[in-house]
């Protein structure tokens, strides 16, 4: 899933062509021995492997130097068996006429279960090879294996992907078309085209086997690569989508199970999260539609839309969150780990996104309720937050996509300072107009109010998923931005200078805002490694208030028992 159809069929053929690679090996072996190169490539890979920071690198030799030794223990037991000697071999291969066309299928037939049964094509390559040069068995039938070997490679992974999903299914299929079409072609010139293969490889029966199954792979894609849509078509047709995978609510791009690297598992989920991005986005802008809608029909179809999407969301972040938990229990870089805990917290302030869009649709809704109508100024300033939130929005859609040319905080950063300024504004505006005007009442202002309260803290939300995903070490609350990295603090933008400790007892208040920090938790984080007193504490606070301007009231001391950032 992370790739659409027409790229996978793609990636399909130039694997076909790129697995052609083995065979070549194996047929040089006769003027190498492979076995030379195993034991360099499992001490270069324990090397790479023990310096962490080449592990990936490491587990790749390490892989490569198996399959060399897999292949070069396969050449070397079919050699030691000496079945061109063997009566019973040449007497079993001889029996079949080798210009029938029966002969070829029956072959053919024969790769294509064996390849099922060992689960290896390269296993069934190396048998061949080994059965061909001995001479017990005619190139013709050897080269009919190779063909149902690449059929059954290709019957094995269809079966495979029974269970998983239709996106799944539809490559596996598209395999199997590829090498069935190329199957069939060969078979319509099949003595002629394995003539033409023997004069060109010369006598050699095992270069023979492996310059057939390259120009096999490369004519076929030569044939089909003007095609793929075509084909994409033709699989869609075949294999339709499920029923249940058309449910809104379902994942788009996690399947059952983990895929077999941790990293590809952690991309897997990393779209996800764009998609579940993507569902905010469009949930906001239902929100919005709502705000201006006059039917009652229509507006009670958007808003139920407006239902669905929030127990998506509720979903979404459940199901993201549980596996990603699977993914950290497998064996991870330290990277990787860092990038599960910000998904998480991505996906939590998502989560959030779609609360703030069910908030401003219930406030509407009970806009609507009253019977009363915002007058056009109020419309005008609530489109005017909305409009805001929009693009905090969108620009939140351009750092979760990764285009790297528009990573940067600053965007954001800048879309939340005028959030928040133009929500004091009208928070300001509002209160004024409640007490001297009478053109609304005091609960159609207490819902406007709402409204823009709900649209700025929507806008907090996005600025955190923001800061997760480009791992910047920030934290923010309104105006209020701390560089973690940098070590500094900006108030609407403005720097403040802080001490050490002052910068610690906020970053740890407002890392944990909402939450009570006993005077015990502040002296063991802030002041581990000195006796200080209660007072010393008050002191910091204090000064840390006169520092921080409109956000000091925000520091709030709990009966004497610690102090939380309220919110």
């Amino acid at each position: 899933s992370l790739l659409t159809l027409g790229q996978a069929i793609s990636i399909i053929m130039g694997a076909n062509i790129g697995t052609t690679l083995t065979a070549w090996i194996m047929a040089g072996e006769a003027s190498f021995n492979i076995a030379n190169f195993v034991w360099p490539l499992f001490i270069l890979a324990m090397l790479l492997i023990y310096k962490k920071k080449h592990e990936t690198a490491g587990y790749f030799f390490f892989g490569i130097a198996f399959l060399f030794l897999g292949l070069g223990t396969l050449r070397q037991t079919g050699a030691d068996m000496n079945l061109g000697e063997n009566e019973a071999v040449i007497g079993f291969f001889s029996s079949f006429d080798p210009d029938s066309i029966v002969t070829t299928l029956v072959f053919l037939l024969i790769g294509g279960v064996l390849t099922m049964c060992v689960q290896s094509s390269a296993a069934v390559m190396a048998i061949t090879m080994v059965l061909c040069s001995s001479g017990a068995m005619p190139i013709h039938q050897g080269i009919a294996l190779v063909m149902g070997e690449n059929i059954g490679t290709t019957v094995t992974s269809n079966l495979a992907a029974l269970t998983a999903s239709t996106q799944a299914r539809r490559a596996a299929f598209a395999h199997m078309f590829f090498n069935i079409f190329g199957v069939c072609w060969v078979l319509c010139f099949f003595h002629p085209f394995v003539n033409f293969i023997c004069s060109l490889a010369g006598n050699n029966l095992s270069v023979v086997l492996a310059t057939f199954h390259t120009c096999f792979n490369l004519i076929n894609t030569s044939l089909l690569i003007g095609f793929i849509p075509q084909i994409e078509r033709f699989v869609k047709w075949v294999i339709k989508d499920k029923k249940q995978e058309k449910n809104v609510s379902r994942l788009q791009y996690i399947d059952k199970g983990l895929m077999a690297t941790p990293e590809i598992s952690v991309l897997q989920a990393q779209k996800e999260i764009v998609h579940f991005a993507e569902r905010m986005q469009r949930m906001f802008g239902i929100a919005r539609v709502l705000l201006d809608e006059k039917d009652k029909k229509e507006f009670e179809g958007q808003f139920e839309r407006i239902e669905k999407y929030e127990e998506i969301a509720d979903n979404m972040e459940i199901e993201i969150a549980n596996y990603l938990d699977e993914v950290s229990n497998e064996h991870l870089s330290d990277e990787t780990k860092a990038k599960i805990r910000n998904m998480l917290r991505e996906i939590g302030e998502l989560e959030s996104i779609g609360d703030s869009c069910y908030k401003i649709a219930r406030l509407i809704q009970h806009r609507r309720e009253s019977r009363e109508d915002f007058i056009p100024q109020q419309y005008t300033h609530l489109h005017e937050m909305m409009q805001l939130a929009g693009e905090a929005l969108t620009q939140m859609m351009v750092v979760v996509s990764g285009r790297r040319d528009s990573l940067t905080i600053e965007t954001s950063v800048e879309i939340e300072r005028e959030l928040n300024a133009l929500r004091d504004q009208l928070k300001a505006e509002s209160i004024r107009e409640t007490a001297d005007s009478h053109e609304y009442s005091y609960t159609l202002g207490s819902i406007y109010s709402d409204i823009i309260a709900e649209c700025e803290r929507l806008g907090d939300y996005v600025m955190n998923v923001v800061e997760a995903r480009l791992g910047k070490r920030v934290l923010s609350f309104q105006g209020l931005q701390m560089n973690l990295g940098r070590k500094s603090v900006t108030i609407d933008g403005n720097p403040v200078s802080l001490t050490r400790t002052e910068f610690d007892l906020l970053q740890l208040l407002l890392s944990n805002r909402g939450q009570v920090l006993s005077r015990q938790q502040l002296m063991d984080t802030i002041w581990a490694d000195v006796v200080v007193t209660d007072r010393t504490i008050d002191v910091h606070i204090t000064r840390l208030r006169k520092k921080l301007g409109p956000y000091a009231n925000y520091i709030v001391s709990r009966q004497g028992f610690g102090y939380v950032f309220e919110v």
